[in-house]
């Protein structure tokens, strides 16, 4: 396991305590992972500011998806301009058109449970 702090900003962020995404702010930042965060409402949820616009984060390691594909379209260029290493499309995230504008950037993408990677020590 890679244990260097990877910085990730989390899509699709909410406050409400049932949703994957606040759980997923939660853990990142439990396991020692600098968080930013992008959700439909300016808040905060356990330190971490969620900004409701595209802020341009710098030195984003990894994108975790918490958006069905019809709400990443507006994000497109805005994810590729971070130049992320990694984005991670969470279960029912999944989306082949974001998939393949990845593919000709060069930036490595997985299907995969944010929640799973950081409870089996592989994220």
């Amino acid at each position: 396991m890679d244990k260097k702090a990877k910085t990730t900003l989390v899509m699709g962020a909410s406050d409400n305590p049932s949703r994957y995404s606040y759980l997923a702010i939660n853990r990142l930042k439990n396991s020692g992972h600098p968080v930013v965060a992008i959700g439909k409402k300016k808040l905060n949820v356990n330190g971490v500011t969620v900004e409701n616009s595209q802020v341009p984060f710098e030195n984003v390691d990894t994108v975790t998806l918490y958006l069905n594909p019809l709400h990443q379209q507006p994000y497109y260029d805005y994810i590729l301009s971070l130049k992320p290493k990694r984005v991670i499309f969470n279960p029912g995230t999944e989306n082949e058109e974001l998939q393949n504008k990845l593919d000709k950037a060069g930036i490595q993408y997985m299907e995969a449970c944010t929640l799973v990677m950081l409870s089996t020590g592989q994220y």
